[in-house]
């Protein structure tokens, strides 16, 4: 059998003592802050969501512009023979 834990001790005496009392309103301030936070994620991902869209419209524009996938002119004449 192995002694026991000084740490769960002290958490076994915290618990069995007298309970702190709770605010009356702590159920409806912890709704309203899990509100908050829905409204917030919501909106970060909204916003995630329309900045990748922007993103992806300037790569198309750009794409549609610049023709990347297109091979780019030679910088240098042929040689001339038989001339």
């Amino acid at each position: 059998m192995s002694l026991p834990d000084h740490k769960e001790e002290m958490v076994r005496r915290m618990l069995a003592g007298p309970h702190p009392p709770v605010p009356a309103d702590l159920a409806l301030r912890a709704a309203a802050r899990g509100t908050r936070l829905r409204r917030r994620r919501r909106a970060g991902r909204r916003l995630a969501w329309l900045l990748l869209a922007a993103v992806l419209a300037c790569c198309v524009v750009w794409a549609s512009l610049a023709h990347p996938w297109a091979v780019p002119p030679a910088r240098t004449t042929p040689p001339v023979e038989g001339y």
